[in-house]
């Protein structure tokens, strides 16, 4: 009998991976082109050129601006920082955030394997942490799959510390890697210094997955809210004019912060909304990749 895992990941090829073959492999090459390991040559400097990339002893002797050029990686490692806190089971049940996150989760274990890159897995929670080592086949994605499905239930209740989550996987990724961060991003911790280090040595790319009740204050009267991360509850009224206000600029607030830490990192963070069609945000999410890297 098929497990929870491989039914999810048989629906999961049938509806998304087929539509997404051979796209979020190129977007990615793309973006690694000519950072590889193997040196080749050099080459003048050209506006847009990655200036870590400047042999200054050669531009020096000519007066003119040279690159060192590399090879490509034939293989990718990449890894899925994925966020199992407290806030992430907000949703309605069977769409939530963490049913998004399992779903993502596979559909780029499989994606990547598939073109022969190593895929690993970091399970994130405060107090917790499960590794699941790079590995290509589409039995490693159903490895993946079950450790998700065992963290499910264990999510504990304390505010995620997204800086610690992030320094994580800088322990974990000794060579450059492309580290893609599945996460509501909703938590403590000065993430943004842990990011910026993160981002200095990999690739890293950030999938928010959002739900409308992150967002969204129900007009429904007298309501019992809750922290979400937490679990601390309080009642409010929610059709107060004033409550409302404030709850539009706090979300407003953490949203531009997210943006702006985002920026200063130089690391794109890409919207998943839990009501939308999975495999049209990832075709959107590799197109803005591929334009940002063009």
């Amino acid at each position: 009998m098929a497990t929870a895992p491989e039914r999810l990941l048989l629906r999961l090829e049938w509806k998304v991976v087929r539509r997404l073959d051979g796209r979020l492999q190129g977007a990615h090459r793309t973006a690694h082109r000519g950072s590889g390991i193997d040196f080749t040559g050099l080459r003048a400097y050209s506006d847009g050129d990655d200036a870590r990339h400047i042999d200054w002893n050669v531009t020096a002797r000519l007066d003119e601006p040279h690159l060192r050029v590399f090879t490509e990686d034939r293989e990718l490692t990449v890894w899925l920082v994925l966020d199992r806190s407290a806030s992430m089971a907000a949703g309605r049940p069977g769409r939530g955030k963490h049913d998004v996150l399992a779903e993502l989760a596979l559909v780029l274990a499989r994606m990547f394997g598939r073109g022969g890159n190593r895929v690993g897995a970091l399970l994130f929670d405060t107090g917790m942490l499960r590794v699941v080592p790079p590995g290509t086949s589409r039995r490693h994605a159903l490895r993946i799959g079950a450790e998700l499905e065992r963290t499910s239930a264990a999510r504990g209740s304390a505010t995620t510390d997204l800086a610690e989550m992030l320094d994580a996987a800088g322990r974990l990724a000794r060579r450059r890697a492309l580290i893609v961060v599945l996460s509501d991003f909703i938590g403590d911790g000065d993430w943004e210094r842990s990011l910026q280090r993160l981002a200095r040595r990999h690739e890293v790319v950030a999938l928010r997955i959002v739900d409308t009740a992150d967002d969204v204050l129900p007009e429904a009267g007298l309501i019992v809210v809750e922290d979400a991360e937490t679990g601390e509850q309080l009642v409010v009224d929610s059709a107060d004019p004033l409550l409302r206000v404030r709850f539009r600029a706090a979300v407003d607030a953490r949203d531009a912060r997210l943006t702006a830490g985002m920026r200063r990192a130089g690391v794109p963070v890409h919207r998943i909304d839990t009501d939308r069609d999975l495999a049209e945000a990832l075709v959107e999410v590799v197109a803005r990749t591929r334009d940002r890297s063009s």
